[in-house]
């Protein structure tokens, strides 16, 4: 297998999806101040369009573009990726960032629910990656990162669709590691544990979940999203930089890993364990503080 080089920024084109908001958008910052120039692309348009004034106000000398898309829908990703190819014919970075989440157990969610999921989640960066592959072999010396999950290490109970759609992109990066290497292009595989982004407060429920249990989905999920994203985007660079094919983020990623390594089948009750005490020392703080 080829050995690559340093991935060098400066003076490259970086596409990057799910920039408007968390660690796509802390990618966003710090993309442009190591010299990249920048293809944002996000559902979310009016973030985006924030995302995008301030990189530019901070850094004119950046060409940054912003393309609002919903990359659910098949025919908006081949949009975004033949407005890529046509302006860019060259890409040095290409980050697979955009997700969605979805909770609630397999037959409290509709076939529809599960699919959203998975064409965002898996099937966007499937086909980016597709389509974009000529522009990132134009040149020597790109890189392609996608970010899979926690949930794409371990599968808990209530993220069917979440797990099913990381552990695809996961698989699809490893493939990739060893296909591209050869047309020197680098891949890296991200596994963020609880990052401290809007996942939590946009993530869908189930239509078949219970209102009771609305709520408190939320909060135990919102209550294990504590590192902080700007870390998180200065560590993916990093491994970018040095060419790391896997990058497990935050000792939330790091634990489970090493478990569900040692104990196959034995490291999901004891996750679960984990999880709901972890939960009760939160909502009993919560309530007392």
């Amino acid at each position: 297998m080829t050995r690559l080089a340093r991935y060098r920024f400066d003076g490259r084109t970086a596409v990057l999806t799910g920039a408007a908001s968390g660690i796509g958008e802390q990618l966003a910052y710090l993309l442009a101040t190591r010299g990249s120039d920048l293809v944002l692309v996000d559902i979310d348009e009016r973030r985006l369009t924030a995302v995008t004034r301030r990189i530019r106000a901070n850094h004119p000398e950046r060409n940054v573009e912003a393309i609002v898309a919903d990359l659910s829908d098949r025919a908006e990703v081949d949009r975004v990726a033949a407005t890529i190819l046509a302006q860019y014919p060259a890409v040095g970075l290409l980050i697979n960032n955009a997700g969605i989440a979805l909770s609630g157990r397999f037959d409290q969610v509709t076939v529809e629910e599960f699919e959203r999921v998975m064409n965002v989640n898996f099937q966007a960066p499937m086909l980016l990656t597709h389509q974009l592959l000529p522009a990132l072999t134009a040149t020597p010396g790109s890189h392609l990162v996608n970010v899979s999950s926690l949930f794409g290490l371990i599968a808990p109970a209530g993220q069917s669709a979440y797990s099913a759609s990381k552990f695809a992109l996961r698989g699809l990066s490893q493939v990739l590691h060893s296909e591209l290497a050869d047309n020197g292009v680098g891949v890296t595989t991200v596994h963020p544990g609880g990052i401290r982004t809007r996942i939590a407060r946009n993530a869908r429920i189930g239509s078949g979940v219970p209102t009771a249990e609305i709520e408190e989905r939320g909060r135990r999920a919102a209550a294990l999203l504590t590192y902080p994203p700007e870390k998180a985007a200065w560590q993916i660079l990093d491994a970018v930089a040095r060419r790391k094919a896997r990058l497990l983020i935050a000792g939330s990623a790091k634990m489970p890993d090493a478990l569900a390594r040692l104990m196959p089948v034995g490291h999901v009750r004891l996750m679960r364990a984990v999880t709901s005490t972890f939960s009760r020392t939160s909502k009993s703080d919560t309530l007392t503080g």
